[in-house]
């Protein structure tokens, strides 16, 4: 938060006197002369820094009770399973442990240090974590969780976009493709690692134009040359790795392993699909990650004309594991954990979503459905800006794509803490 701080700086000048001497002062008649008075001079105040009013980014609102099923604030039934699809208690309880292992790191501790919301605090998050883990272990169904949730914690609400709750919601996964530890005349689009002497580039960085050329195969006349770290076939592939932030990557000798965010050039966020419409290739209304593929699937030279307008690069790391990390370097879990701006929002922190997404219906057509679903907040994106939006991760693979690129619309987000 920068503060002005304006200062009155006062410079007294002192004048010491000493007494005359003279021949007057041998003459008795003569009454002693007065020493000079300094005259009084009154402090002045120090100016007090004015500081801008901040309207708070999360207020705790009283949900009030609820009587109905799906529109109750935190009646989630995907705990225990839906629509004859098995629940996902212990992936919800993986989730919550590996906030609770962020919590207890240095960066934690500094984060929460310099967090706004006075009432939210590393220690009050933790256990808050805590009691809802119980909650979550020991309940029996939907509506008994919803009930000790509403007795037990406080809903802070952001004030999203509009001031008055609104969050637009989008959707993110992990991609799997195929891909070549070296260069061959298959697989010649490269991703990078981060440079060793990133920290000390000048700003501003390199462009994507300057850094892979118009077609993405500048090559050894790269200043990234050197730091490749893998090889895909298609340009969209491997820019598409850079969309999302990580990839599972399945290689041509037969091996696994997966990639995930290093580090980043310092440019904003600029959507192809919205450049795409402005310029008339797609329709606005309706547009969806899967039609942008689509577009350049049948015009792949286009790439070319559109991909060098998001200025940002992105850098990766092998991570054998194969579990994406979010942003607060813990694992993220399919339908459990989502981004926001870091800035504003408490990492690692008990979270619910209350909006629309896709599933998957018997026929195989995606359907959408209203949802309050417990998360945690462990991640961001270079395109989550401000407390009106929110990325929920869907998990990895072509249905978790297919769902994540048509995600979107608006919501509410909550945080949850325990009663003090």
């Amino acid at each position: 938060m920068r503060k002005t701080l304006a200062l009155v700086s006062l410079s007294l000048g002192m004048t010491f006197v000493n007494p005359v001497c003279s021949v007057f002062a041998q003459v008795s008649s003569l009454p002693p002369l007065p020493l000079p008075i300094e005259p009084e001079i009154s402090p002045q105040p120090q100016q007090v820094p004015i500081q801008p009013y901040r309207p708070p980014l999360l207020v705790p609102v009283n949900v009030g009770d609820c009587n109905s099923t799906y529109n109750c604030l935190g009646w989630d039934d995907q705990i225990w399973g839906e629509n004859g699809q098995p629940g996902d208690r212990e992936a919800l309880l993986a989730s919550i442990d590996n906030s609770l292992h962020y919590l207890t790191t240095d960066k934690a501790l500094i984060t929460y240090q310099n967090y706004p919301v006075r009432d939210i605090t590393l220690e009050r998050v933790r256990r808050s974590l805590l009691r809802f883990r119980e909650l979550v272990s020991e309940a029996k169904s939907p509506a008994e969780l919803e009930a000790a949730v509403h007795q037990e914690f406080v809903f802070y609400k952001s004030v999203g976009n509009d001031g008055r709750g609104t969050v637009k919601f989008t959707a993110y996964y992990d991609p799997v493709y195929t891909a070549s530890r070296v260069r061959t005349p298959i697989y010649k689009y490269p991703i990078y690692r981060l440079p060793p002497n990133f920290e000390q580039w000048a700003k501003p960085h390199p462009t994507r134009l300057e850094l892979e050329g118009k077609d993405g195969l500048l090559g050894n006349k790269s200043h990234l040359h050197g730091l490749e770290i893998f090889w895909f076939r298609d340009r969209l592939e491997a820019y598409m790795v850079q969309i999302q932030g990580s990839a599972q990557l399945h290689l041509t000798d037969g091996t696994t392993t997966a990639v995930g965010y290093a580090g980043g050039t310092d440019y904003p966020w600029t959507s192809i699909g919205r450049e795409l419409a402005k310029d008339g290739k797609l329709p606005l209304k309706g547009l969806t990650l899967p039609n942008v593929v689509h577009y350049f699937q049948q015009h792949p030279k286009e790439m070319n004309n559109y991909f060098p307008r998001w200025k940002r690069f992105v850098f990766f790391k092998e991570t054998k594991g194969g579990l994406a990390m979010g942003s607060i370097r813990v694992p993220v879990t399919p339908e459990r954990s989502i981004a926001t701006d870091k800035s504003l929002m408490p990492p690692g922190a008990l979270a619910l979503v209350n909006t629309s997404l896709p599933y998957p219906t018997e026929s195989g057509r995606l359907q959408y459905r209203t949802v309050n679903r417990f998360v945690l907040d462990q991640d961001a994106g270079s395109a989550i800006k401000g407390p009106g939006r929110v990325d929920y991760y869907m998990g990895t693979g072509k249905l978790a794509g297919e769902r994540a690129g048509v995600a979107g619309g608006d919501g509410e987000l909550y945080y949850l803490l325990l009663r003090e």
